[in-house]
């Protein structure tokens, strides 16, 4: 699973964005992260930016910490967004299975602008979601009139591309 530096939590802007893209057990640090900004006390670090969390899994009760997550869009509407991409269970725009991939398009003009703003991006879960992801990601790109290498380039030059995957 994860470790190393490119998975820690960025604590310099309590007000920052991270959006969340995990699949299965990849859920694990993003558990970690949510923790820290909505449960944990600490005086040194109070979070008030957004937590957007978007799991993929096989079906609802291949749910992970679904519980907790929904908690946590009760208690803390403006700061926290949670979308499931439910492969065996939904249908993608085009009719086929409902990958997160296929929620990354749907939200694709809020993401972009996201992370133009400066909010960081986390991929965690099995490495054969990336390229389904960074299809996705380059196709809405090219579609904006953007070139995702550039992008792409400037996200991992800022520190906002955190990716891990296994």
């Amino acid at each position: 699973g994860p470790s190393g530096k490119i998975m820690l939590l960025p604590e310099d802007d309590p007000n920052a964005t991270h959006i969340m893209i995990g699949t299965g057990t990849g859920v694990a640090p993003f558990r970690g992260y949510l923790r820290r900004m909505f449960m944990e006390d600490v005086s040194s670090f109070k979070f008030g930016g957004l937590a957007w969390l978007f799991l993929g899994v096989a079906n609802t009760d291949s749910l992970l910490y679904d519980e907790e997550f929904t908690n946590y869009l009760q208690q803390y509407p403006e700061n926290f967004r949670y979308d499931k991409a439910l492969s065996r269970e939904q249908k993608n725009k085009s009719g086929g299975k409902m990958y997160v991939q296929d929620k990354i398009e749907e939200y694709s003009d809020e993401i972009f602008k996201l992370l133009d703003d400066g909010a960081h991006i986390y991929f965690c879960g099995l490495k054969g979601m990336m390229p389904g992801i960074q299809d996705t990601l380059k196709r809405v790109a090219e579609q904006r009139g953007e070139s995702w290498h550039q992008k792409l380039s400037q996200l991992k030059k800022n520190k906002q591309w955190h990716v891990e995957v296994y």
